[in-house]
């Protein structure tokens, strides 16, 4: 299902989620919501409002701090044939549930011969906003190193009401990651996806967008560095330099055809990256690229994230850890000083 003509309006992204979900569970009745302060509240962020009003508590259901009890809940209403979308409400609590999410979230499908579907939405938010290293991670690296689920991280309006719609109709396991950054912008904050359709529609849980053309290096990034790694695009070809933006969406599966193409024709990479450097992402992508397009068709690669620290509770200290405008700006100048 894509969008249509119908009207397009500026809205942020936890409205966003909300009319995804909204529209998901007015087509399917076997769509439930389940979590801590997803119904009265409508979420932390926001991005349950209205949804208990409008389909009850039943449907809708408040939970205690139990992430285990509720979790393993999902694990049996998929079971029995319904589509629970769980809110984890910071990605840092994971750990609590971790068993039901990859022994058997993840585990049954393969284990019972593809004979038991867990349809189930892990959504949850990451990201780091001065909240210090319990609350600041994004994790998807985590999750993707877990076969049998997928992963996406949205990073405008936009993306984020079709990929949720999209989670919820996938008969896989979804993990959908929201940054709390974006979570907290207004919707006249996004120069990019900001207009979203009234009605349902999708977007593909494995395809990449090019968001920023270009020709001298392909820099591939995901969720809240996306706007910091346009504005340091914006920022280089004010020096001269063409930097392709390609913003990933979907860790799991990583759409390979979108980052290879680009990578062919600028042969320079740059992967930006707010989780950790180490055994993660950043690693995987250039892995996967150099499998792909050989060592011969690179001319440069480097990876710019989080040195493998927990995130500080000071934001002074934080700023110097989290890509940043001025640090990916730099990264650009790095890469490209290989081969100048």
């Amino acid at each position: 299902m894509t969008a249509g003509t119908e009207t397009v309006r500026n809205i942020n992204v936890s409205q966003a989620v909300a009319e995804g979900l909204r529209l998901e569970m007015e087509a399917d009745s076997s769509v439930l919501v389940i979590g801590e302060d997803v119904g009265v509240q409508g979420g932390v962020f926001g991005s349950t409002r209205g949804l208990q009003k409008a389909f009850g508590p039943e449907r809708v259901l408040d939970t205690p701090i139990s992430e285990m009890a509720f979790t393993g809940m999902a694990v049996g209403l998929a079971m029995e044939g319904y589509r629970p979308v769980v809110e984890i409400m910071f990605v840092d609590f994971i750990g609590v549930c971790l068993e039901q999410v990859y022994n058997a979230i993840a585990k049954i499908p393969y284990m019972s011969g593809g004979r038991v579907q867990m349809p189930v939405v892990i959504k949850t938010a990451g990201g780091a906003i001065g909240a210090a290293a319990q609350h600041s991670q994004t994790l998807w690296g985590l999750f993707a190193h877990l076969p049998g689920l997928r992963v996406v991280a949205p990073s405008t309006p936009y993306d984020s009401k079709g990929l949720i719609a999209a989670a919820v109709r996938s008969d896989d396991p979804v993990v959908f990651i929201e940054h709390k950054g974006l979570l907290l912008q207004r919707a006249a904050d996004f120069t990019v996806g900001a207009g979203v359709p009234k009605g349902r529609y999708d977007v593909p849980l494995d395809r990449a967008a090019v968001i920023r053309p270009g020709e001298d290096l392909t820099l591939v990034t995901l969720s809240g560095s996306v706007p910091r790694a346009l504005a340091a695009a914006q920022a280089a070809a004010d020096r001269g330099v063409s930097v392709e933006v390609i913003d990933l969406r979907s860790v799991v599966p990583v759409d390979w055809r979108t980052v290879c193409e680009s990578v062919a024709r600028t042969r320079r990479l740059l992967v930006v990256d707010e989780d950790y450097l180490g055994f993660g992402l950043s690693g995987e992508l250039v892995t996967g690229v150099v499998e792909r397009l050989g060592l011969g068709g690179l001319d440069a690669v480097h990876r710019h994230a989080n040195p493998n620290v927990p995130v500080p509770a000071a934001l002074s200290i934080e700023n110097e850890i989290v890509p940043s405008i001025v640090s990916i700006r730099h990264a650009i100048d790095a890469v490209m000083a290989v081969t100048r």
